[in-house]
């Protein structure tokens, strides 16, 4: 990008030149031999149109989608570019563009290709830019580009109408000034104090070399850092980025050095760094041994490093960005590993994980969240009396991913408020249109996470779902996992408020997390479900430890669920331990809804 806005200063330098130096001697052509001065015409409209080009290729670089870099678009958009400059080469013989006679310059029949040719670059811009749904542009950015656009066009719109106004060039360098403010201002791309390069040049220029050349990355974190910058203050921790900064700049000036904010540093490089990088991290390791000097205080800190050479073609930038930060995550606490080599393993997970992030956003958008029934059984009968919800999506081959691995990516990047309520809306849709009754199904248990906990509208949406649908709140139970017990305040509050509006709660795993009775008491729930691990552990090695559970919540008058039961054995000590329901591959696997309501209706 910054190379193409040389070129683009370069061409409007030359533009300006030749404008200038065609026009004087096509005044004064007399003085002239006339093969200079078709020489200067022809050299100033192959200039007019690379001009046009040039813009559309800076904007091409802006918006940094590979579908605009292949080979084939390459050669098709130079086509129309190449095919004028040929024209405009060739005019003193063929006259298509201009021509010099005994009495002058003159225009020849094509002249006017020369707005033609720039207003198709113009118009390919504002498609491109516009049709581009790529995340590496911003809305802001699309704004300039269209602007700077809509400059030019109005610049050929005077040259074409007024043409004894000479103000196109005007137009031109107001354009080239919208382009610098938005995208070639250095304050973008540095951090404010060190000077050193940011998170957003990091980003950019990974994003560039990416796959073209060969690189390594050894990043580095501060310890603590949060804790530190309230310990030391705001303003003599920035002054310690700084020194760490100049410290990296002076001492590895071949090198590329950036600071990704919360005390991050990356140092990019070529060959030399992968050679040199053992050397350079004791260099480093080295240095903060001592202390930072910084208005008259001395400030420690300790360090973490991450090092990762992306060997593999094909390997996405967002994906090597994603490794670092979770492997920098992973050291940033005291007490962490000095030392972090980025292996195959790791890059894979990170690959995975943002497969299934795409597979998951996709599914919620488009409303194809699938809802798995499991049923739940009268211990006493065998009977089924209920079900749990489980929510499933499939990959590209319509093959089930496990929930194991996308609610937690829901959970954090807060999608699974989105997916919570398509699965309760789905279940309520089920109950209004089955015969719960005939199925023998008292109500369905549907899983609410810690984050959902958080809204504070919580009460509101769930009621809105369940009165679109013109279901009974009896239908439904929300489980509710251990891990919701971290905001113990927030948790009873909105479980006391929802619970007015005719839901019921149970709580799941139990005996995963870290609850309690005295804890346990205190929550409305009508039920607790014994975590799978605890029934698998019992039935291998019986003791009293399950039993006593039993019975204690059993008395406090909870309904006890045994999740996990895989075969009749555990199914009769399940029982015999005074368990009220039964749940698992014995009484049957998680169903399709349209696989339910075959088998049990």
């Amino acid at each position: 990008m910054n190379r193409t806005f040389i070129m683009l200063l370069l061409i409007e330098a030359s533009m300006i030149v030749f404008n200038l130096l065609s026009t004087w001697l096509d005044m004064n052509y007399r003085l002239f031999p006339v093969r200079l001065v078709e020489f200067v015409n022809s050299l100033f409209f192959a200039l007019f149109y690379l001009r046009g080009y040039v813009y559309f290729f800076y904007f091409t670089t802006v918006i940094k989608d590979e579908a605009y870099f292949t080979k084939t678009f390459s050669i098709l958009k130079r086509i129309p570019l190449q095919l004028c400059i040929l024209m405009a080469a060739t005019s003193p013989w063929t006259r298509m563009i201009f021509y010099v006679d005994a009495e002058g310059y003159h225009s020849g029949p094509y002249y006017k290709i020369l707005y033609v040719e720039f207003w198709f670059y113009i118009a390919l811009s504002y498609l491109i830019t516009f049709a581009c749904k790529v995340s590496t542009i911003q809305k802001r950015e699309k704004i300039s580009i269209f602007w700077a656009n809509t400059l030019l066009l109005i610049g050929t719109f005077f040259r074409l109408f007024l043409p004894q106004v000479l103000i196109m060039d005007t137009f031109c360098v107001l354009a080239v000034t919208v382009l610098y403010l938005s995208f070639e201002n250095p304050d973008f791309y540095l951090e404010r104090r060190s000077r050193m390069f940011n998170n957003k040049a990091f980003s950019e220029y990974l994003e560039e070399i990416n796959g073209k050349k060969p690189y390594s990355i050894l990043a580095f974190i501060i310890h603590n850092y949060r804790d530190l910058r309230e310990m030391y203050g705001v303003r003599q921790m920035d002054v310690g980025v700084e020194l760490i900064g100049s410290f990296l700049l002076n001492e590895f000036p071949d090198m590329e050095i950036f600071y990704c904010r919360s005390g991050r540093f990356a140092i990019l490089g070529d060959e030399t760094l992968e050679l040199e990088a053992d050397n350079i991290r004791k260099k480093i390791e080295e240095r903060f041994e001592s202390s930072w000097n910084s208005d008259d205080t001395d400030i420690y800190f300790d360090v973490s490093f991450v090092y990762i050479k992306p060997g593999k073609k094909g390997l996405s930038t967002h994906t090597i960005i994603s490794v670092l930060i979770q492997s920098l995550g992973k050291v940033a606490n005291a007490g962490s590993e000095d030392y972090v080599l980025i292996d195959e393993k790791m890059v894979h997970s990170t690959e995975q994980d943002a497969e299934i992030k795409r597979i998951l956003e996709n599914a919620i958008d488009l409303n194809q969240v699938e809802v798995f029934l499991q049923p739940i059984v009268d211990a006493a009968t065998q009977k089924m009396v209920g079900a749990e919800a489980l929510a499933r999506i499939r990959d590209d081959d319509g093959k089930l991913i496990s929930p194991g691995l996308f609610i937690p990516i829901a959970e954090q990047n807060g999608r699974i408020n989105q997916l919570g309520e398509q699965v309760l809306d789905k279940v309520c849709k089920f109950v209004a249109a089955s015969d719960m009754e005939k199925m023998g199904l008292n109500w369905i248990n549907v899983n609410l996470s810690p984050i959902q906990f958080i809204r504070h509208d919580l009460k509101e949406r769930l009621e809105r779902i369940i009165g679109e649908n013109r279901v009974a709140p009896s239908y439904i139970h929300f489980e509710v996992t251990e891990q919701s017990f971290i905001d113990e305040g927030l948790l009873f509050n909105q479980i006391h408020s929802i619970q007015k509006s005719g839901f019921y709660f149970v709580l799941d795993d139990y005996g995963s997390g870290y609850s309690n009775p005295a804890r346990l008491k205190k929550c409305p729930f009508i039920g607790v479900k014994m975590d799978m691990s605890l029934v698998w552990e019992y039935a291998k090695k019986p003791d009293e430890l399950l039993p006593n559970m039993v019975s204690t919540y059993s008395k406090l008058g909870f309904l006890i669920t045994a999740e996990g039961v895989e075969d009749e054995n555990m199914a009769k000590m399940m029982t015999d331990i005074g368990c009220d329901y039964l749940q698992g591959y014995y009484f049957d696997k998680p169903l399709t809804m349209d696989e339910f309501i075959a088998k049990y209706s």
